[in-house]
């Protein structure tokens, strides 16, 4: 079993924990002027890097709050976590 580090709690097993997507995504600024397929484009095409990942992670069995990772793809193992807001660490391909 994986340990993830929460930010806010610590390190728990990964039962506690839900993948929710890449993380620093931003949000078109309007998205009503978005073609259909720019709008597609942003709800779905997501890289999906062999190797250090930056995603966004829900500790839904304890604080329930979001934040982001660092994951190396290959190994499955977290490099860091980090609060949501804050940019990833420097020295990460992610």
């Amino acid at each position: 079993m994986l340990i993830i580090k929460c930010p806010y709690c610590g390190e728990r097993p990964e039962l506690e924990f839900s993948y929710a997507g890449e993380a620093h995504i931003d949000r078109p600024a309007r998205p009503a002027d978005l073609s259909d397929e720019e709008w597609n484009s942003y709800l779905y095409t997501r890289s999906n890097p062999k190797g250090l990942h930056a995603e966004r992670w829900r500790h839904l069995h304890g604080c329930a709050r979001f934040f982001n990772a660092v994951r190396d793809t290959r190994t499955d193992m977290f490099l860091t976590t980090y609060k949501v807001g804050e940019t990833a660490p420097k020295g990460d391909d992610a």
